[in-house]
């Protein structure tokens, strides 16, 4: 039986993949044995799944254990990923099932409460030039996604953050379509109402009087 030292233990660097590279194509080369493809895709989400599994098992510890588990598993099943059509869904749903199995041996409960979700402080992977805003308005996103409903906090990570769609989301945590998408509008209403003051304190309306002097 394989072990997770196939990620360690495979020579050379992991797969460097392009940004136009298809999850598609990378499940074709880890089917043939490429151990430098699953590498790779361990590079690209292994950190995302890992705060996905996070949220569920409320503990890095396990949550480390579980992605293991999950790319033991796709490295197990390599020879049928050609019949994943979304491998990057499939991923978050190994991750999903196997941290639902850890919290029921660990933590001795059979449901996921979404409302319960651990997730950690969130930090925006970019600097205030990346965005084009000023520092104050990049730390009042933070603060306001940290401040978010755990549920909603986690809906937002993983449709913004993780680029996974409504449909995807609303599979994942059993719920609906609609329910995903009022979520994210309440988080959007949030993050918009916090950075509200900072936008017109540095970019205050334009007076009466000067909008009088223009000129058709």
């Amino acid at each position: 039986m394989m072990t997770g030292s196939v990620l360690h233990d495979a020579p050379g660097p992991a797969l460097a993949i392009p940004m136009n590279t298809t999850f598609k194509h990378i499940g074709s080369r880890i089917s043939q044995n490429d151990t430098q493809a699953l590498k790779g895709l361990y590079d690209l989400l292994g950190d995302k799944l890992l705060q996905f599994a996070m949220a569920i098992v409320c503990s890095r510890e396990l949550a480390e254990e579980v992605v293991q588990d999950v790319f033991i598993r796709i490295w197990e099943r390599r020879h049928r990923l050609h019949e994943i059509d979304n491998l990057k869904w499939y991923l978050y749903v190994i991750t999903r099932n196997i941290s639902v199995d850890y919290l029921r041996k660990h933590r001795k409960r059979r449901v996921v409460a979404l409302e319960e979700v651990c997730l950690p402080e969130y930090r925006l992977v970019a600097t205030p030039e990346d965005l084009m805003v000023t520092a104050e308005i990049l730390d009042r996103i933070n603060q306001a996604i940290n401040n978010l409903p755990p549920k909603c906090r986690l809906i937002f990570k993983l449709v913004k953050e993780d680029g996974l769609k409504y449909r995807e989301v609303a599979g994942l945590l059993n719920l609906s379509v609609k329910t995903v998408d009022n979520q994210l509008g309440i988080a959007l209403k949030k993050l918009n109402a916090s950075i509200a003051p900072v936008l017109q304190a540095q970019f205050p309306a334009e007076t009466s009087s000067s909008s009088g002097d223009q000129r058709l």
